[in-house]
């Protein structure tokens, strides 16, 4: 082996910098939301931030980039962007709900983010392999489908021009909720088994070279 090959990734490499890119697209999409009226920029935005969390993790995964840095920013990133925006489209839906978003779908999505990545940290600082599971990619799939729909229904021009979207926004936001709350449980089952029966610890490196949370779906 090379020395090359031997020496660890740089913190500010390609897929690092996506990530990065991806915080700051979050940051523009919540003035978006905020200023109201630019739905339609606001939806592109997501769905290019959202496209971004595929690749940086494909990046770096391909081409050997992951990095202590990276395993911390990629599934902070996530959650900032899908949790954040839920907060902002509850704050201008108003008490209606006109994004379909109510405090109690805000409640149980932040619920979860915070208790599955505390139950990660600890499994996986104990030395055991806690890597995501279908159901939680199948949440994030759900999650970033429902948001743009949830961004589009809030244009009053969209919604009259599509009879369909608030029923297509509502079947997959709910659908999202659910898989989500099914999610938690599973990850709270397998934890509780995992807490039961010893394992051999995994090799610290091991966990470090394992996709992050949101990049395998969380």
């Amino acid at each position: 082996m090379s020395d090359e090959s031997a020496r660890p990734a740089h913190w500010l490499n390609t897929p690092n910098l996506i990530t990065i890119s991806r915080l700051l697209m979050a940051v523009v999409l919540f003035v978006l939301i905020e200023a109201d009226g630019w739905w339609k920029t606001a939806t592109v935005l997501f769905a290019v931030a959202a496209a971004t969390d595929f690749l940086d993790g494909y990046i770096a995964r391909r081409y050997g980039l992951v990095t202590p840095l990276g395993r911390i920013l990629d599934p902070f990133a996530d959650k900032i962007i899908i949790c954040g925006t839920f907060v902002f489209l509850l704050s201008v839906g108003g008490s209606e709900a006109k994004s379909g978003v109510t405090a109690w779908i805000v409640v149980v999505v932040l619920a979860r983010e915070m208790f599955v990545t505390s139950l990660r940290g600890f499994l996986e600082k104990a030395g055991r392999d806690f890597s995501a599971a279908l159901s939680g990619k199948l949440k994030m799939v759900l999650q970033c489908a429902a948001v743009p729909l949830c961004l589009l229904s809030m244009d009053d021009a969209i919604v009259a021009e599509y009879d369909g979207l608030l029923r297509i926004r509502d079947i997959t936001l709910w659908v999202a909720v659910a898989v989500t709350i099914f999610s938690g449980v599973e990850y709270s089952i397998r934890a509780v088994r995992m807490l039961r029966r010893p394992e051999p610890p995994v090799d610290p490196q091991d966990l470090s070279e394992r996709p992050s949370d949101d990049t395998a779906g969380n």
